[in-house]
């Protein structure tokens, strides 16, 4: 037996008894995620008929409350909150930390931006542990990003696995001045990610206030140049979805078709409220990937276009919930599943980088670094016979790097093995399109 055969054998023997290993090692867990603009939680709106007797804050906690205890989210992620800590702790204290229940904790408020109002997230803390916070500021409101490890198992082992949850409440309006501010106001978020160098579980929810897909700050989210970094929509359906029936089933605003304080009215023909995801949730690439079927809008059967959601009458939810839903906010809260594999890829060592590559690959691979030392690299890629595909040597500094390989190869599955002069290395499933 030829050397180069031997080892090819061997590759493949480690490759097997890995992918063995993670499926008797894995203990998948789900956690949910809600994302709602709660209409202007806060007495300070500046609105005229928007005040504390026709957006009563005790009712609204007690119909934000009916609605979490009926989704039981694990992170829920907030637009419209009043921008004092004092409306963020209500919230928290009045609507979700009830009835027995005392482990949720939230984010840090920021208003960097200024305004009246600001994001806000809430989390089930015995799942995640709020690693690190982020604020974007931009000409009308913050983004935020909150980053979390999953509180798994294996975390005394250095093993865990890192989200982030971007928010943001882009500018409104339907003018070709709006349009460009909520560019402006992604591209700074698209630059900040990219910028980091280092991609991975992240997802980006809000109240957009797009209306349609060609639109240029959706089109910046989910064509940015970097595939590495761009964003997916979970449902795929792009086109023009304001009062457009064909989108009914999306559409997230308004609860209400006549006038009403401040509710907004028209009935329900947009799709403001979006989550989109990273190609790394998108793909499960690294252990976080939709539950398939999972994402919608509460309440919303695709029944009531331009109507409410009471009228027709609603089969989908209690009826408690929907008048909850109804008397809240002109909103209605957008939900998704994700799966968390807690225990895949249990390591008894952390190598001294970290790799993040493109997936799917399409001609080019994208290979992003973040390395702690100078040192020599072998790059591997094997298909999934064990035969060796490509190979390369790179000697670099520390810091960030981008790397670019061609790849014409055919489509198919394929293993990326990164290998420091130490032996130290982190072994990544591709797949070629």
């Amino acid at each position: 037996m030829t050397r180069l055969l031997y080892m090819r054998r061997v590759v493949l023997g480690i490759l097997l008894l890995v992918a063995a290993k993670v499926v008797l090692a894995q203990g998948p867990d789900t956690i949910r995620m809600m994302q709602y603009n709660l209409m202007y939680y806060t007495n300070s709106s500046g609105i005229s008929d928007c005040n504390g007797v026709s957006n009563n804050l005790d009712a609204k906690d007690a119909n934000i409350k009916t609605i979490f205890q009926y989704v039981k989210p694990t992170v829920f992620c907030v637009c419209e909150m009043g921008s004092q800590n004092q409306y963020a702790d209500r919230l928290l204290n009045n609507a979700i930390n009830t009835d027995g229940i005392d482990y949720y904790r939230r984010g840090l408020l920021t208003n960097q931006s200024g305004g009246a109002i600001t994001n806000m997230i809430y989390f089930d803390s015995r799942k995640l542990t709020l690693y690190r916070s982020t604020t974007i500021s931009t000409s009308y409101r913050d983004i935020n990003g909150y980053t979390f490890y999953y509180n798994a198992d294996n975390l005394s082992s250095g093993d865990t696995i890192f989200m982030t949850f971007w928010l943001a409440h882009l500018k409104a309006g339907d003018y070709s001045s709006n349009e460009s501010a909520r560019l402006a106001q992604v591209q700074k978020l698209m630059n900040r990610i990219a910028n980091s160098g280092m991609p991975g579980n992240y997802t980006f929810s809000g109240d957009f206030n797009i209306y349609h897909s060609d639109e240029p700050a959706y089109q910046e989210l989910t064509e940015y140049p970097n595939s590495l970094y761009r964003f997916y929509d979970p449902v795929n359906r792009p086109g023009y979805w304001h009062n457009n029936p064909q989108f009914s089933s999306l559409h997230t605003q308004s609860t209400h078709s006549q006038e009403a304080d401040c509710f907004s009215n028209g009935g329900l023909d947009d799709r403001f409220d979006i989550i989109l995801v990273s190609p790394y949730i998108y793909y499960g690439s690294d252990r976080v990937h939709i539950v398939e079927g999972s994402y919608h809008a509460l309440g919303q059967d695709g029944a009531r276009f331009n109507g409410t959601i009471l009228s027709p009458v609603n089969n989908t939810i209690p009826s408690n919930v929907a008048n909850a839903l109804y008397q809240q906010s002109d909103h209605l809260p957008v939900i998704m599943d994700l799966t968390i594999d807690a225990h895949v890829g249990a390591t008894t060592y952390k190598p001294d980088f970290q790799i993040n590559a493109t997936n799917p690959i399409q001609e080019t691979l994208y290979i992003d670094l973040h390395n702690d030392k100078a040192d020599d690299y072998d790059i591997s890629v094997y298909a999934v016979d064990g035969s060796l595909v490509m190979n390369h040597h790179e000697n670099l500094d520390a810091g960030v790097h981008h790397l670019t390989y061609p790849f014409p190869f055919r489509k198919g599955a394929y293993f990326l093995v990164f290998m420091n002069k130490s032996g130290q290395k982190s072994t990544k499933k591709l797949v070629r399109y």
